[in-house]
C-alpha cells in the first residue's frame, strides 16, 4: 500500500498551489451567449398571450432561481394599465455582503452579486399589453 507522500510525489504538484477557493465564483458566467440562452428560456414562457401573466412571471422566477438569479416581487396592481413596461434588477445568489481583497477595513461590500462582473448589472425587462380578448401579451428579456 502506498503512502500519501508517495502518491503526491507520483502525481506531481497541483498548479496554482493547491485547490482553488470557490467562494465568490458563480457557476453562471454572464457572457452574451449565456444571456441569450437565458432569454430563450424566458421567451418560451411568454410566446403566447397569457390569461394570467403572473403565472408566467412565476415560471420565469422559478427558472431564474435555478440559475441563482432573483428579482423583486411584482404585486397585482403593477399591471392594471392597458400596456406598460417595467425593469426589475436581478440579484445573483442573494447578492454579496462582506469583505473583498480591496475593501477597506471600515467598509463592507453590499451589492447585487452581478455588477462587479457585468457593468451596470443585469435587469429583467418586462413589457405587457392587454389584447382585445382580455389576454395579456407579455414580453420579457434580460439585458
Amino acid at each position: 500500500m502506498k503512502k500519501f507522500k508517495q502518491m503526491i510525489a507520483e502525481t506531481g504538484p497541483i498548479p496554482g498551489g493547491g485547490q482553488q477557493a470557490t467562494f465568490g465564483r458563480y457557476a453562471v458566467g454572464y457572457t452574451p451567449a449565456v444571456i441569450r440562452k437565458i432569454n430563450a428560456i424566458i421567451g418560451s414562457y411568454v410566446i403566447e398571450d397569457q390569461i394570467d401573466p403572473y403565472a408566467a412571471l412565476t415560471r420565469i422566477r422559478g427558472s431564474l432561481s435555478n440559475l441563482g438569479l432573483s428579482f423583486p416581487a411584482i404585486n397585482e396592481e403593477s399591471m392594471v394599465e392597458n400596456s406598460g413596461k417595467m425593469s426589475l434588477p436581478l440579484t445573483a445568489y442573494g447578492g454579496r455582503f462582506g469583505k473583498d481583497v480591496d475593501t477597506p477595513h471600515d467598509e463592507f461590500i453590499n451589492d447585487d452579486g452581478i455588477s462587479h462582473k457585468v457593468e451596470g448589472g443585469l435587469a429583467l425587462h418586462i413589457s405587457y399589453e392587454m389584447t382585445e380578448t382580455n389576454q395579456c401579451r407579455l414580453r420579457a428579456h434580460i439585458e
